[in-house]
């Protein structure tokens, strides 16, 4: 069990989650949250919508969301904030203290 210091949702991503969680039906579903190597920096997120956490998952409540992290992804991802954003350009986007660079889609980084 974690708390919002490894990851953060914001009420936007947390809604946003929440109705695809319903869509799904998955009422206890969890939101996966990973890191994996990839993009043109090196490391991209993962994120998937899944019934429950694995035996050694980091498990969050934010914003009435279930965020599960692997123990190696919560090394790159402690402090991050996921928001979403409702537009042209929009979707889920990360803020994350740890990336040292990002592309400039800000789909990956390097940390």
């Amino acid at each position: 069990m974690g708390d919002e210091r490894l990851v953060k949702l914001t009420a936007g991503a947390g809604q946003k989650v929440s109705s695809l969680l319903a869509k799904q039906g998955r009422a206890n579903g969890v939101l996966r949250m990973a890191v994996i190597g990839g993009g043109c920096s090196g490391l991209q997120y993962k994120m998937d919508l899944q019934d429950g956490p694995a035996s050694r998952d980091i498990l969050v409540e934010s914003s009435g969301v279930r965020v599960v992290v692997d123990p190696k992804s919560a090394l790159y991802v402690t402090g991050s904030e996921l928001d979403y954003v409702e537009a042209l350009d929009g979707g889920f986007k990360v803020r994350n203290p740890n990336a040292a660079t990002t592309c400039s889609c800000g789909e990956s980084f390097s940390a």
